[in-house]
């Protein structure tokens, strides 16, 4: 089964810890989070991490923890940092491959993933990136079990 992390954004923290307990992640569309989120399998701290140091450099024991929004026995809410968002707006083509070259050779639990999937997962963070922006928004990650 696992954990499912639906990434969305948010004006503030308030706004954020209003998740609607009582629907599964399956049926979290997006609007009722704030705009259209993003499920994934991967943990906002990977997430932050493959940002801060495949396109920033950040050393990783320098990447910054996540800042807990709600944690209730049934799920949780982080706020991604700003610094792992707003890297992603700028930075074109080769920056994005560098980086899902960098990120593909580090072994996590399955062992190292293929570039072009890292490199597409951090086209669709592009994009996301693009679209808190456009809101004014701020990025949260829902953990639901």
């Amino acid at each position: 089964m696992g954990v499912t992390y639906k990434y969305f954004g948010a004006p503030d923290g308030a706004t954020a810890a209003r998740v609607p307990v009582s629907m599964r992640p399956e049926e979290l569309g997006g609007d009722e989070l704030g705009m259209g989120g993003m499920f994934t399998k991967i943990k906002p701290e990977t997430m932050a991490a493959m940002v801060l140091t495949g396109i920033e450099g950040v050393p990783l024991h320098k990447v910054p923890p996540l800042e807990l929004v709600v944690l209730h026995p049934d799920y949780a809410v982080v706020k991604l940092p700003m610094t792992v968002v707003d890297p992603l707006r700028g930075v074109g083509e080769e920056s994005v491959g560098a980086a899902a070259f960098i990120w593909s050779t580090v072994p996590d639990r399955g062992g190292p993933r293929d570039a072009f999937n890292v490199y597409q997962l951090l086209h669709e963070w592009q994009d996301f990136s693009h679209r808190l922006h456009e809101a004014g928004h701020q990025a949260y990650c829902l953990v639901w079990p």
